[in-house]
């Protein structure tokens, strides 16, 4: 019996051996089509929320070549969706980058690849509990009137709570599985997209009116990036840009689970980022033309309102009654991702289990949703940890963590895209398509994200990056950045102990069938 066989079997793990000689893991077969995928991509980046966390910091780095950089940043993430596309095609796992990259390059450096996968999610989601935790109390101190209520936020103990409570919410409704929620993320998603071109169309409104002093008339020259004052300022810019489309590639992780599992995916990740950079820049060039990209008044680099853009906007662009619709929408943003955003690190971990990457138990899927429910729990856990632990830590340390996330982020993706290039390598010659979506695209998108990576990790190591603080000399960004790929690297070797077939190469190849269902 060979080590795949060893692994536990159907019911709550995974299941057997499916036509052809491919074994499935157990995930609900056909759950999701196109329309249905595209919007957890939409979901999991959740875009009103990354527009009210990053539209001032962008604008403080940059000042008005912000949507240049929303361009910039939005390049290399298509590029490395082509990569995803194709290496979906050939192998639709839900394990993505940690399979695809395994297969590539190895067991070592495809399992760093799945880690830097699962910490980058780990700390989003922490992040969006937060925010989402921020929201609610805001809006509770709107719906009120009361001040006192908004203030409830500011009560560390209340804060945790709440935000542990929406943890557990999103842990228990992403355990239930892809439909059950289903009706409940397109409306989320609709009323995010419905209320940002409300926002855009009255703030293009407001900019014709000059209803505020700091407001700008729309120039071509914002669309330059080569206008940008500094490298060190673009790099940074560009760095915000990325995680703000960061999440398109959830669409990937329910590959198992989506109606044409070869096709389908690659399509609603595409889609995904055209509805996504059109919000983008629309929103950008509307607030920048109403209020300004300054630090005066309502302009957007504000330092007192930059950290939460629409909370300042909500009231002086929309007025008092839309306003709140604006609250309403980036609480139902912060929402709708804390649940979809398990997807990826759920589904990743079951992967890693499948294949003898980590503890067989992680590979259990619940007999009844069809979901990785034991890894699903695990990542609610570990999010909950993590925030409990930074906030009672430090705020500037969970800034800084915050800050490290494009680290992960660039370290992973850039990974895969190479992955994609070195996978396809005896195929590149066999036409011009090969060539450029398997080969060009995806190296050049791999480049420009690792020089991204190196860049800001040279940045980082100044203490004056992110929150300011420091131990030694060193920047805490960095000090987090590089600590969590070390802490992957040392729970990767206490792993090859435990798994040794994995690691020497004898679970997963290039030639192993994934472990995926067939349509």
């Amino acid at each position: 019996m060979t080590q795949l066989d060893m692994r536990p079997q159907a019911g709550d793990t995974v299941s057997g051996v499916a036509e052809g000689g491919v074994r499935g893991k157990g995930l609900g077969k056909g759950s999701v089509g196109l329309l249905g995928s595209a919007v957890i991509g939409v979901s999991t980046v959740a875009p009103v929320y990354c527009l009210t966390s990053t539209l001032g910091s962008t604008a403080g780095e940059v000042g008005v070549q912000m949507p240049a950089v929303f361009l910039a940043g939005f390049l290399p993430m298509l590029l490395v969706a082509f990569a995803y596309r194709e290496l979906n095609k050939a192998m639709p796992d839900c394990g993505t980058s940690f399979t695809w990259t395994v297969k590539a390059f190895g067991p070592r450096v495809g399992w760093m690849c799945g880690w830097g996968l699962v910490i980058a999610t780990i700390i989003v989601l922490s992040n969006l509990a937060g925010v989402a935790t921020s929201y609610f109390w805001l809006l509770a101190g709107e719906i009120t009137n009361n001040p006192s209520v908004a203030a409830l936020d500011d009560n560390k103990l209340v804060h945790i709570t709440t935000c542990l409570t929406l943890i557990a919410l999103a842990t228990a409704i992403s355990y239930r599985g892809m439909t059950a929620t289903k009706g409940v993320q397109y409306a989320l998603v609709g009323l995010q997209l419905v209320v940002l071109a409300i926002f855009v169309a009255m703030a293009f409104q407001k900019a014709s009116a000059g209803t505020f002093d700091t407001g700008l008339d729309f120039s071509w020259s914002w669309m330059n990036p080569f206008a940008v004052e500094s490298m060190g300022a673009f790099t940074a810019g560009l760095s915000l840009s990325i995680f703000m489309y960061w999440g398109w590639d959830a669409c990937l992780a329910t590959n198992e689970e989506t109606s044409g599992s070869e096709k389908t995916p690659g399509r609603a990740a595409l889609l995904a980022m055209v509805v996504l950079v059109g919000s983008y820049l629309a929103t950008g060039i509307a607030a920048q033309m109403a209020v300004g990209s300054g630090g005066e008044g309502l302009g957007l680099a504000n330092e007192e309102t930059s950290d939460n853009v629409f909370a300042a906007l909500a009231g002086p662009v929309m007025g008092p009654v839309l306003g709140i619709l604006l609250f309403v929408s980036v609480l139902a943003s912060a929402a709708a991702s804390l649940q979809t955003t398990f997807i990826p690190v759920a589904r990743t971990v079951l992967a890693m289990s499948a294949y003898e990457a980590l503890p067989p138990s992680y590979a259990k899927v619940h007999p009844k949703f069809k979901t990785p429910g034991r890894a699903t729990v695990m990542a609610g856990i570990a999010t909950g940890a993590f925030y409990t632990i930074m906030t009672l830590v430090s705020e500037n340390v969970l800034t800084d963590t915050i800050f490290a996330l494009g680290l992960m982020i660039c370290f992973y993706y850039s990974l895969t895209a190479f992955a994609c290039a070195w996978y396809f390598r005896k195929e590149l010659g066999r036409s011009v398509r090969d060539l450029f979506l398997k080969g060009v695209f995806p190296v050049l998108g791999g480049l420009l994200l690792a020089a991204v990576f190196f860049k800001t990790l040279y940045d980082t190591f100044d203490p004056a990056y992110g929150s300011g603080s420091g131990i030694l000399g060193v920047g805490s960004v960095f000090i987090i950045g590089v600590g969590l790929l070390l802490l992957g690297l040392v729970i990767m070797l206490v792993t090859a102990r435990r798994s040794p077939a994995f690691f020497r190469g004898e679970v997963l190849t290039k030639e192993t069938p994934s472990l995926v269902v067939e349509d």
